[in-house]
């Protein structure tokens, strides 16, 4: 998993899964968008007008929660 940040526009983007996939989007609000794989499986998720969304504070907070090793 890989987190990245444009703060020129002020984007985040989740991305879950490595390689070059053809994707569709579905947006669940204006700012925020899930990328599908063709098998299903979520590739990213985008989240425009991050600092909104994510970055409240100086440091954003992750919490990761029983996250088992592969």
């Amino acid at each position: 998993m890989k987190i990245i940040y444009d703060p020129k526009v002020d984007a985040a983007y989740i991305r879950l899964k490595e390689g070059h996939f053809q994707v569709t989007t579905q947006k669940l609000t204006e700012d925020i968008a899930v990328n599908y794989a063709s098998d299903g499986s979520v590739v990213g998720i985008e989240i425009l007008d991050a600092k909104k969304y994510i970055l409240k504070h100086k440091r954003p907070i992750i919490e990761l929660v029983n996250l088992q090793p592969a």
